[in-house]
């Protein structure tokens, strides 16, 4: 049954408008020929303007505008707040007087014009082309979407040990809020007899050198015995209870990272003004300070001193990839999804350069600041700078804090190191949080866009209930197995897989087209040549000397269990087996052979492409709904109209697949 109402002008009084008429052949006939003659002539709707199309989209049922930075600068300074973090501070000075002193440099920017500047830029690309997070950006290959979904369970797993490490700043923080710093001297409950005071050293002989190995610094049994009461476990399978100091600053830390990611990238992008730009100002402070200080030449002389022989060692070329691989943050997602929320034309090449050099540059001031200030405490303790100096949760928990205790006003540098340490932290936080957030709300667009804000408090409750074992007494072992194994072969495997997908599974020059699209050039041969084989080829050297070098995890002098490193292995195992995984759901949703199921689910999807309508020029028009135009360009023009330089660079990609299709 179907109703059929008569057109207004043949309505009379007392006439009834609507008959309900059986359904047959002859009354699909009469409604057909109803609607061609009596009802109004439709445009196409590629061939309609704007005004024609008046308001007749406005009940439809769109998802939520996903939204875009609200500044010009919002995006640069995520990008140098997200990649500027903790590891700056705390790895790169080690690993270069480690490997080499002044003569890492050589590899470190070597190894950043072939590994990072163009994944970096791939990333962004990426993410801007498409308008998507990590898990929709793979409709640029469905057999894929493996990848992000490996990305994600990476970021979630370093997102909960990493709020942790933001918790212990919180922590001394509030420590350094008081006349004398606790780890300042000896004597405190939580000390032992081993503990040594570095002022009855400075008190003694000085000219005799004194063997420290054998003692314990007030700082290093503040750290272990007060603040994680590591005593209280014998070890990963031992937890102890939660200490609840600890635990209130994890809340804490939670609860500034969702009021900072409140309203997405509209709330962190101004946050990013104050937390990507205060830290310098606070290691410009720490820099002058510690090269005004005496012995500081002594800590700078050993950071910096050439020692070229260590070139000829594959470690230290290895250890310089490694070194840009993670300081710079590819393979997280968060780089790609802060792109998402770019204006479609944004000067992406620019900011790559701004962002990946400044991140270098930012790291060897770092080197400066930190050692200057070590080189005065081997000269106060009498020691080499050797047994001072180290990496990691060491440096900033143990050895900083000690030679804080050494300076006039040292409460005052305290709280300007870990302030400096507190928000290079929280911004690399804000961009795990958001990468989570967007790469599943952008899946369900529908459902969870009106409701972002819930979700990201469920999401971060959830990440915090699941870092509650980290704040137990034996909860560093727990950071240390999450650290160690969270984020290492997952991520290569992540990263190597992304970059032959794009360059050999999509196609290096429709990647190049897309590119242009949005730049209005194509990549020089500099980035073909690293994405095609460069950059792979550096990769898996990386991933097969981390397999080869691989050693069980440690932490001081204890040895993890059988079953800790085999949770660990499985734990990086996970996220490398999310790419065969995500293959096999692509290959089943398919019809036909297995070879045809393949090639098709390889193929982009229907609407891959760039999310708004005026800036799908040349191939992309034809996937819009309802297209049917042989000139997608010049439809977009008469819909648009005009011709930006923008559509002048679509026009030769057009140019460019007639030429192809008619090779074919």
């Amino acid at each position: 049954m179907f109703l059929y109402q008569l057109p207004p002008y043949w309505n009379l009084p007392g006439m009834q408008s609507d008959y309900e008429i059986p359904e047959g052949p002859l009354v699909n006939f009469l409604q057909d020929l109803y609607s061609n003659f009596f009802s109004e002539p439709q445009t196409p709707d590629l061939l309609m303007s704007p005004s024609d199309r008046g308001d007749e989209d406005l009940d439809m049922d769109y998802p939520e505008d996903r939204g875009n930075w609200t500044g010009k600068l919002d995006f640069l300074l995520s990008c140098i707040g997200y990649c500027v973090g903790l590891g700056n501070v705390w790895r790169f000075p080690y690993r270069a007087y480690t490997n080499g002193g002044g003569a890492f440099l050589v590899p470190y920017f070597i190894m950043l014009a072939i590994c990072g500047i163009p994944i970096f830029f791939m990333e962004l690309s990426l993410g801007q082309f498409s308008s998507l997070g990590p898990l929709s950006v793979w409709k640029i290959s469905p057999l894929f979407k493996g990848i992000g979904m490996g990305t994600i369970l990476i970021v979630s797993l370093v997102a909960i040990y990493y709020n942790m490490i933001i918790a212990y700043v919180l922590f001394y923080l509030f420590a350094s809020l008081t006349n004398d710093l606790p780890w300042q001297h000896c004597g405190n409950w939580w000390n032992t007899d081993l503990c040594l005071d570095h002022r009855i050293i400075r008190a003694g002989n000085s000219a005799l050198p004194i063997n420290i190995s054998s003692t314990v610094s007030p700082s290093e049994e503040y750290w272990s015995r007060y603040v994680l009461h590591i005593q209280g476990s014998s070890g990963i399978g031992d937890p102890g209870g939660i200490r609840w100091n600890l635990c209130l600053c994890l809340l804490l830390a939670w609860v500034i990272v969702y009021l900072c990611i409140l309203k997405g990238v509209k709330s962190s992008g101004k946050v990013v003004y104050f937390t990507a730009t205060f830290p310098y100002l606070i290691l410009v402070m720490l820099f002058i300070r510690g090269v005004t200080l005496d012995g500081a030449w002594k800590g700078i002389k050993f950071y910096l001193t050439p020692q070229f022989d260590h070139l000829l060692t594959s470690k230290v070329w290895i250890e310089a990839a490694l070194q840009i691989f993670y300081s710079l943050g590819v393979g997280f997602g968060g780089l790609l999804t802060f792109a998402s929320y770019n204006t479609f034309h944004q000067n992406i090449y620019r900011d790559t350069f701004i962002v990946t050099v400044g991140n270098a540059l930012t790291s060897i001031l770092a080197g400066f600041a930190i050692f200057s200030v070590l080189g005065y405490m081997s000269q106060e303790l009498g020691v080499p700078v050797d047994q001072v100096a180290k990496a990691g949760p060491g440096l900033a928990f143990v050895v900083y804090p000690q030679a804080m205790t050494m300076l006039p006003l040292s409460p005052f540098w305290s709280f300007l190191f870990f302030f400096m340490l507190l928000t290079l932290g929280l911004d690399s936080q804000f961009a795990f949080m958001e990468t989570i957030v967007t790469a599943i709300t952008d899946e369900f667009p529908y459902y969870l866009r009106p409701k972002k804000t819930v979700f990201s408090a469920i999401a971060c409750i959830s990440l915090f209930l699941m870092g509650l074992i980290l704040t137990t007494e034996g909860g560093m072992y727990w950071l240390v197995l999450l650290d160690d194994y969270s984020a290492g072969l997952g991520l290569m495997v992540i990263v190597i897989t992304t970059c032959l997908v794009v360059s050999r599974v999509y196609g290096i020059k429709r990647f190049c087209r897309d590119i242009q699209m949005m730049l209005g050039f194509k990549p020089g041969i500099y980035f073909r040549a690293c994405w095609i084989f460069l950059s792979p080829v550096t990769m898996m050297a990386l991933l097969v000397y981390s397999i080869v070098k691989y050693q069980p995890s440690e932490y001081g002098s204890y040895r993890f269990p059988f079953w800790a490193e085999v949770l660990g292995i499985l734990m990086g195992l996970a996220s490398c087996l999310m790419v065969p995984l995500g293959m096999v759901f692509a290959i089943l949703k398919e019809e036909g052979t297995v070879w045809e199921r393949i090639r098709q689910a390889s193929r982009p999807a229907m609407d891959w492409g760039p999310s708004l309508e005026e800036n799908r020029t040349g191939m992309y028009v034809n996937t819009l709904a309802g297209s049917q135009s042989p000139k997608p360009l010049m439809v977009h023009m008469r819909k648009y109209g005009g011709i930006t330089s923008y559509e002048n660079s679509a026009i030769e990609v057009d140019r460019e697949i007639e030429a192809e299709d008619s090779l074919m």
